[in-house]
C-alpha cells in the first residue's frame, strides 16, 4: 500500500471503481443466466403448458387416492367429483340393453315399468376408406359411339389422396405440431403405407393450390385500419447446414372493439430478417402498426404510409426479467404501475372506438403520464449501465410510440395479437425443427395463414380445409372470397 496520502486517496478510488464495476458486471450475469433459465426451463408463473401439466398430474394424483380411499356411496367422496357436462347429443348412440329377462323368480311375468341410462364417452380410432369413382363406358346400340362421364377435378390430379385426408395431413403437421415421418408411423399402424417423401410432396402440391386463398387473406389484413405485426427465427436448411430464416405474421383483429370484419392471420416465410421483407408485405398497406422496436420496420415508418403504436407488453417484459432476476422494488412497482393501465384495457375491451378512447382519456392518460414521470425519476437514482436503467429508458424511448392508443379506440395497448399468433410457430418448431428449404417453409406460411385465420373465426380448420381442397380447383380465382372461412361459417351454420 502507498504511504504518501494522495496516492493512497487515489487507490481507493480505484478500487472502488472496481467494485462497483465487478458489481454491475455480476448484476448483468445473474439476469442472463436467469433469463437462459427461464428460456430452458420455462417461467412457472407465465408458462401455462407447464401449469397445465402439473395441474393435470396432480388431479390424476387426487383421482387415484380418492379412489383408493372413499368406500362405495361414500356421499362425501362423490361430492368431491367434478360436475359432468351432457355428452353432445349429436354424437352417434350405440344401445347395449341388458335386460333381466321376461320371467320373474316367482314364475309370474316381467313387464317394463322404466329404464336408467348410463352414457360412457368411447372413442374409435380414425379409420381410412376408399372412394371408389366408377364411370361406365356405355356404347350406342345404332351407331357405336362410345361415352363416358369426365373424371371430377381432384385436388392433386393422378393422385390417390381425397381432401379429407389432403386436410388431414395438413392440420395434424401444422396444427397439432405432427411432423410427416410421425404422420408416417401412425397410418403404418393402420396398415397404410405412406412414406414420409409422399406426404411431403401432398403438402406442397395442397400449398400451391391453396396458395391464391392465402395470399386473399393477406390482402383482407391489409385492409385494416391497424394490424399487428411479428417475426420469429426458424432453422432452414441450406447447404448441410441450417440457417436462420424467418417468418413474419401480420394480423387483423377488430374484435375489441366491436369492428364486424373477421379477424385473420396473414403469414409470410423469408430467408434472413432483412427490412426489405416486411417493407414489400406491407408495400400498398396504409393504417396503423403494432409493433416491437425492430428497426427493420423503420423503411414502413418513414414513409408516413404506416404508422406506428408501441407494445406496452414488450416495456412489462424487461421490468419482469429484472424483477425475476434481482428481485428489484423499483421492477416492482414498475409492474404495479403497469398493471394499472391494463385494468383500464379489461374495462375497455368490447365497447365501441368512441366510449374507449373516452375511458381511455379519464382513466389510461393520467396514469401513463405519471408512469413516465416516475421513470425519468429514477433514472438518476440507479446505476446507468444496469439491467434496470436499460429496461428503464427502453420503456422511456417506446412510451412516446405507445402514447397513439389513447387518441384511437381502434389501437390496442399491446401487440399481443400478434404474439399469440406465433405461438404455433414456436411450437411447432420444437417438433420439426426446422423447415427442408425455402419452398417447405413458404408451404409452411400458406397452411399457418389458412388455419390459424380459421382458428380465429371459430371454424374447425380441417373440416373447412376439406370442404375448399374439395372445389377449389374448378373454383374461380375472382370468386376467392366464398371460400373463405367466415363464408363457410355461415354456410355450415
Amino acid at each position: 500500500m502507498p504511504s504518501d496520502p494522495g496516492e493512497l486517496r487515489d487507490t481507493a478510488e480505484g478500487l472502488l471503481d472496481l467494485v462497483k464495476a465487478q458489481a454491475l458486471k455480476i448484476a448483468k450475469l445473474e439476469h442472463q443466466l436467469a433469463g437462459h433459465n427461464r428460456h430452458r426451463y420455462g417461467s412457472k408463473s407465465e408458462s401455462l403448458d407447464q401449469l397445465q401439466l402439473r395441474l393435470e398430474e396432480e388431479e390424476t394424483a387426487a383421482a387415484q387416492v380418492a379412489d383408493a380411499d372413499a368406500p362405495d356411496g361414500d356421499a362425501e367422496g362423490q361430492k368431491a367429483k367434478p360436475k359432468r357436462k351432457p355428452l353432445p347429443p349429436e354424437l352417434p348412440r350405440i344401445d347395449q340393453v341388458l335386460t333381466p329377462g321376461e320371467a320373474c323368480t316367482c314364475g309370474g311375468k316381467l313387464r317394463a315399468i322404466a329404464e336408467d341410462v348410463t352414457e360412457e364417452l368411447e372413442y374409435v380410432p380414425g379409420r381410412f376408406i376408399v372412394n371408389r369413382i366408377v364411370r361406365p363406358r356405355m356404347a350406342c346400340r345404332d351407331c357405336d359411339r362410345i361415352v363416358q362421364s369426365a373424371l371430377p377435378s381432384r385436388p392433386i390430379e393422378r393422385g390417390r389422396p381425397g381432401p379429407g385426408l389432403l386436410a388431414h395431413v395438413l392440420v395434424s403437421k401444422y396444427a397439432d405440431h405432427s411432423p410427416l415421418y410421425r404422420q408416417s408411423q401412425i397410418y403404418a399402424r393402420e396398415g397404410i403405407d405412406l412414406d414420409r417423401s409422399t406426404l411431403a410432396d401432398w403438402v406442397g402440391r395442397s400449398a400451391a393450390l391453396l396458395e391464391p386463398l392465402a395470399d386473399a387473406i393477406g390482402r383482407h389484413v391489409r385492409g385494416g385500419q391497424a394490424i399487428f405485426a411479428d417475426d420469429t427465427p426458424i432453422k432452414m436448411q441450406a447447404k448441410g447446414k441450417c440457417a436462420t430464416a424467418r417468418v413474419w405474421t401480420y394480423v387483423r383483429d377488430e374484435r375489441p372493439w366491436g369492428g364486424t370484419d373477421p379477424p385473420a392471420a396473414w403469414y409470410q416465410f423469408t430467408a434472413n430478417r432483412k427490412g426489405e421483407h416486411p417493407s414489400a408485405h406491407l408495400a400498398n398497406y396504409r393504417g396503423w402498426m403494432h409493433a416491437d422496436g425492430y428497426s427493420g420496420f423503420n423503411d414502413l415508418y418513414r414513409s408516413g404510409a404506416v404508422s406506428e403504436v408501441a407494445c406496452m407488453a414488450h416495456i412489462r417484459r424487461k421490468f419482469v426479467d429484472v424483477f425475476q432476476s434481482q428481485g428489484l422494488a423499483v421492477a416492482e412497482e414498475a409492474i404495479r404501475r403497469i398493471a394499472e393501465l391494463y385494468a383500464v384495457e379489461k374495462d375497455a375491451r368490447g365497447l365501441p372506438p368512441e366510449d374507449r378512447l373516452q375511458l381511455r382519456q379519464s382513466r389510461s392518460k393520467p396514469l401513463l403520464d405519471e408512469l413516465e414521470a416516475w421513470l425519468a425519476a429514477q433514472m438518476a437514482r440507479i446505476p446507468g449501465k444496469s439491467e434496470l436503467a436499460k429496461a428503464v429508458r427502453y420503456a422511456l424511448t417506446r412510451m412516446q410510440k405507445l402514447r397513439p392508443y389513447l387518441d384511437h379506440g381502434i389501437l390496442e395497448i399491446d401487440n399481443n395479437s400478434a404474439e399469440r399468433a406465433m405461438k404455433p410457430i414456436a411450437i411447432g418448431r420444437k417438433n420439426y425443427l426446422f423447415v427442408g428449404s425455402e419452398g417447405g417453409g413458404k408451404a409452411a406460411a400458406i397452411a399457418y395463414t389458412l388455419i390459424e385465420t380459421a382458428k380465429m373465426n371459430g371454424v374447425d380448420p380441417q373440416a373447412w380445409l376439406t370442404w375448399v381442397l374439395a372445389q377449389i380447383a374448378d373454383h374461380k380465382i375472382t370468386r376467392l372470397n366464398e371460400l373463405m372461412p367466415w363464408r363457410y361459417a355461415a354456410i355450415a351454420a
